[in-house]
């Protein structure tokens, strides 16, 4: 998997998440708070399985300098692992983040 992959997955979308596992099967606790909080959010977001993957799951690791998963990218920018993601859930600061998608997802699905 080249960094060029990995780029273009994490554009795919403007908000992408990396887990183990699926966001309808998250394999590990950590990447089921980060699925938890985006659904619960209401934002629409693309999800890849690094366990399907050993060389994109060593590969991202590098790519992002960040040894952990689930990884979240917003707009192509890591915000972080599990614990950011949840302190940012906590104090609000995700759902302002995240604002923009939600309602550019809440206006395709109105028209």
């Amino acid at each position: 998997m080249s960094f060029s992959n990995i780029s273009t997955m994490i554009n795919s979308a403007p908000v992408v998440v990396f887990i183990k596992g699926t966001a309808e099967h998250p394999m590990c606790g950590f990447s089921s708070v980060v699925v938890r909080m985006l659904n619960h959010l209401n934002v629409p977001f693309s999800c890849f399985d690094v366990l399907q993957d050993p060389d994109l799951r060593q590969n991202l690791k590098t790519f992002s300098n960040w040894p952990t998963f689930p990884q979240l990218y917003v707009a192509g920018e890591l915000i972080g692992g599990c614990d950011i993601a949840q302190e940012m859930f906590k104090s609000g600061e995700l759902a302002k983040v995240l604002e923009p998608y939600v309602e550019m997802f809440s206006a395709e699905k109105a028209s």
